[in-house]
C-alpha cells in the first residue's frame, strides 16, 4: 500500500518534519523548562472594546481586522476570509480546559459576515478550534483549506469531504477567477492529544485576493532562506500577517516560534509593503508577559506604519 502523503523533503510519507534540522521537543525538555523559568505575569483579564463590523473594502482593496490571537479576517470586493478561528473560552481541548484567554475577541462572533474560506494553518489548539470550526459551518459553509492530513479534523467540525481542500507546501487552489490560495513553508511543528505527533502538516498561505496580495506566515521560527523563497517565489505582497508572541525561553521556543526581532526580519526579506502583528497577547502560552511582544516590536525602531500592532477587533484597509 501506498504511503499517505507524497515522499519530499518534508515528510517520509507518514510523518513530517521541517527540512534540515528537525528538533522534537520531548516531556524532559518541558520539565526543565518549567523548573528553571519564571515566567511573567499575565493579567487575569483585561477590557477591550468590542468593534462592529468594518466596512467593506473598496474595488481594489482588501481590509484587515485582527479579531484575537492568530484570528484574522480578510475581506476584498470577491471573497471574505478567516484564518485560524479561535472565539471560544480556551485554547485546549472542547474549549474548555488549558489556556484561558484575557480578553474577549475583538469582533464578536455573532457580528461576523458570511464567511467564503475557512484558512487553517495547523493543528494546535491555539489555531484549530473545533467548537469554533463547528460554529462558522453551521453559520456559513465556508470552504476550507488546509495543510495535508489536517481534513479529518475538520470533518470532526462538520465540514462536508468536499468543502475541504488539502494541500502541500507550494501547492495552490483556485477559488474563483479573481482569488487564489498557495500553501507556503513554514518551521514548525504539529500534535493533539489524539493520534501521533507531526502526523499533520503545517503551514503559511499566501492569498491573491483580488488586485491584492496577502501573507499570512502561520506559526513559525525563523529560517535564513524560508522568506527569501516565499518572495521570489510568489512575489512581495502587500499585506503579511506575521506572529510575534510565545516566544521565550528562546532555547525551547526559538524551533517553532520567531521572536519580534526575527518577524521584523522576516518582515523584510518578503519585501512587504505593510505586515500586522498576529499571535500575541490574548493566551498565555510561554514566559514573556503579555505586552512584551508589542514593546519588543517597538524597540526595533520600525514603524508603527510598517508594521502594524493592533488593539483587538482593530482594521487596517490596503
Amino acid at each position: 500500500m501506498p504511503p499517505p502523503f507524497p515522499i519530499t523533503d518534508h515528510s517520509d510519507g507518514h510523518r513530517f518534519f521541517n527540512p534540515g534540522v528537525h528538533i522534537n521537543r520531548n516531556w524532559g525538555d518541558v520539565l526543565r523548562w518549567r523548573m528553571t523559568s519564571r515566567g511573567d505575569r499575565w493579567p487575569k483579564s483585561i477590557d477591550i472594546k468590542t468593534h462592529e463590523l468594518p466596512a467593506e473594502p473598496d474595488q481594489d482593496g482588501i481590509s484587515c481586522t485582527w479579531i484575537n490571537h492568530a484570528t484574522t479576517l480578510l475581506r476584498s470586493a470577491t471573497t471574505t476570509w478567516i484564518i485560524d478561528p479561535v472565539f471560544s473560552p480556551c485554547a485546549e481541548p472542547w474549549g474548555r480546559f488549558g489556556p484561558r484567554r484575557v480578553h474577549r475577541p475583538g469582533i464578536a462572533f455573532e457580528t461576523l459576515p458570511s464567511i467564503d474560506v475557512v484558512l487553517l494553518s495547523h493543528d494546535h489548539y491555539d489555531h484549530c478550534d473545533l467548537p469554533s470550526l463547528e460554529r462558522l459551518n453551521n453559520a456559513s459553509q465556508p470552504l476550507a483549506i488546509t495543510p495535508l492530513g489536517n481534513g479529518r479534523l475538520l470533518q470532526r467540525a462538520g465540514f462536508a469531504a468536499e468543502r475541504i481542500v488539502e494541500l502541500d507546501w507550494w501547492q495552490n487552489h483556485k477559488i474563483n477567477d479573481q482569488d487564489q490560495v498557495t500553501l507556503t513553508p513554514a518551521r514548525h511543528w504539529s500534535n493533539r492529544l489524539s493520534g501521533t505527533r507531526n502526523e499533520r502538516l503545517w503551514g503559511g498561505f499566501y492569498l491573491q485576493t483580488g488586485a491584492r496580495r496577502v501573507a499570512s506566515i502561520g506559526d513559525s521560527g525563523y529560517d535564513d532562506h524560508m522568506f527569501r523563497d516565499i518572495r521570489q517565489r510568489a512575489g512581495a505582497p502587500d499585506l503579511a500577517l506575521i506572529p510575534i508572541g510565545a516566544y521565550e525561553p528562546r532555547w525551547f521556543m526559538a524551533a517553532q516560534h520567531c521572536n519580534p526581532e526575527e518577524a521584523v526580519q522576516i518582515h523584510r526579506e518578503l519585501e512587504v509593503k505593510r505586515s500586522i502583528a498576529v499571535h500575541w497577547g490574548t493566551f498565555r502560552l510561554t514566559d514573556e508577559g503579555r505586552k512584551a511582544p508589542a514593546e519588543a516590536l517597538a524597540a526595533t525602531g520600525i514603524p508603527d506604519t510598517e508594521f502594524s500592532v493592533l488593539d483587538p477587533g482593530q482594521t487596517i484597509y490596503v
